[in-house]
C-alpha cells in the first residue's frame, strides 16, 4: 500500500512538472515559437511629400502605404511634408520611436547628412526612394530611384529632334533643389549655356498648376514671344496650358508652342494622344516592392543605386496601350 502511494506521490509530481512547463511554452509561444518573434512586424519609417503634391506623387504613396502593410508584416509609420525641416524633424522622430528601417524621399538633395549619421549609428538602415540625397554613400543602404538627370536629356534631346529654327523657352521648375528639379532642369540649362535655345522665363511653381498658369500669363502679358513651354511635371504643363487657351494661342501637335510635361499621368498621355500637348516624360512611383524584397531577402544582389527604366512619349507616336500600360491614375 506504502508503494503504491509512493508511486502516485511521483506520478503527480511528474504531471505538475508537465504542466507548467506547457504552461510557460504556451506563454512564450504567443508570438509564434519559443523566441516570441516570429510574428513581430518590421518597423518602417517613410518620409515622402504629401500625395496632393501630382498624380505622381499619389500614385507614390498609394504603392509606399499598400507593400508596407500590415498584411505583409510591416508596421508602417508615415509623414508626408514638401518642407525639407519638416522632414528632417520626422525623420528624427521615426528614429527616436526605434523603426526597423527609414524610408526617404526627400524635399531637397541637402541637410541630411546629420539624420542619416545618427539612423546609422542607431543601426537603422535607410533607403532613398524616388529622389537621390547630397550624402556619402555609406550612410544610406541603397537608392531606388529615377535617373533625373537622364529624364532631362531624353527631354532634351528629344526638343532638339524637332530641329526648329528657334527655340523660346518658358521653363517652369519644380520645387527648387528637389532631385527631380535638379535632373530635369539640367539638360535644358546647358542649352541656354550654348545659345542654342533662349531662356524667355525660367521660375519655379513649386509643382503647383496654378503658379505655373500665372507665370505664363505673365509672359503672354509682356508680349515677349515664345514657342516651347517645358513644364517639370504634368500639374505645371497643364496650368500652363490653360495661360494658352485663354489668350487663344494654339499648341500641341500642328501648333504655335510645343509642349512639355514629365510623370505620364494618364490624363497627361491622353492629352498628347489628342495632340494637345507634345511630349511626356516618363517617371516610375513604384519603388516600394524593390525595397521590400531587399528587407525580406528576396532580391540579395542589388546595386547601391538602382534606377527605374523609363521612357519619354511623343504626341506623333503615342498610342492607347501606352497609356493604358504606362498611364498613371484614372
Amino acid at each position: 500500500m506504502k508503494r503504491v502511494k509512493a508511486l502516485l506521490l511521483v506520478l503527480t509530481l511528474v504531471l505538475s512538472v508537465g504542466l507548467c512547463a506547457c504552461s510557460k511554452d504556451s506563454k512564450d509561444s504567443g508570438n509564434g515559437g519559443s523566441t516570441g518573434k516570429t510574428d513581430e512586424k518590421i518597423k518602417v519609417g517613410v518620409v515622402n511629400n504629401p500625395a496632393s503634391e501630382s498624380g505622381y506623387r499619389e500614385a507614390n504613396v498609394k504603392d509606399m502605404e499598400k507593400v508596407f502593410s500590415a498584411e505583409n508584416g510591416y508596421e508602417l509609420k508615415t509623414f508626408y511634408s514638401q518642407k525639407n525641416d519638416d522632414q528632417l524633424k520626422a525623420a528624427q522622430g521615426f528614429i527616436t520611436d526605434g523603426v526597423d528601417y527609414l524610408l526617404i524621399s526627400a524635399a531637397e538633395t541637402t541637410g541630411w547628412d546629420d539624420v542619416l549619421k545618427k539612423a546609422k549609428e542607431a543601426g537603422i538602415k535607410v533607403f532613398l526612394f524616388d529622389r537621390m540625397l547630397s550624402v556619402s554613400e555609406d550612410l544610406y543602404e541603397a537608392a531606388v530611384v529615377s535617373d533625373m538627370p537622364k529624364e532631362g536629356e531624353t527631354a532634351v534631346n528629344w526638343l532638339l529632334s524637332l530641329n526648329l529654327p528657334e527655340y523660346k523657352v518658358i521653363h517652369i521648375q519644380g520645387a527648387m533643389g528637389s532631385d527631380a528639379q535638379v535632373g530635369r532642369t539640367g539638360a535644358l540649362e546647358a542649352q541656354f549655356t550654348s545659345g542654342k535655345m533662349k531662356k524667355v522665363v525660367q521660375q519655379t511653381a513649386t509643382w503647383d498648376e496654378a503658379e505655373a498658369k500665372k507665370i505664363v500669363e505673365t509672359v503672354i502679358n509682356s508680349g515677349e514671344d515664345f514657342n516651347i513651354i517645358y513644364a517639370e511635371n504634368d500639374g505645371m504643363a497643364r496650368g500652363a496650358v490653360a495661360a494658352l487657351d485663354a489668350a487663344g494661342i494654339t499648341h500641341g501637335v500642328d501648333g504655335k508652342v510645343v509642349v512639355m510635361g514629365f510623370d505620364c499621368n494618364k490624363w497627361a498621355l491622353k492629352e498628347l494622344l489628342a495632340g494637345n500637348w507634345n511630349y511626356d516624360g516618363q517617371c516610375s512611383p513604384f519603388q516600394a516592392q524593390v525595397i521590400s524584397d531587399i528587407i525580406k531577402g528576396v532580391k540579395k544582389d542589388y546595386a547601391k543605386k538602382i534606377f527605374s527604366e523609363e521612357k519619354g512619349f511623343d504626341a506623333k507616336t503615342i498610342t492607347q496601350a501606352d497609356i493604358d500600360n504606362y498611364g498613371l491614375g484614372e
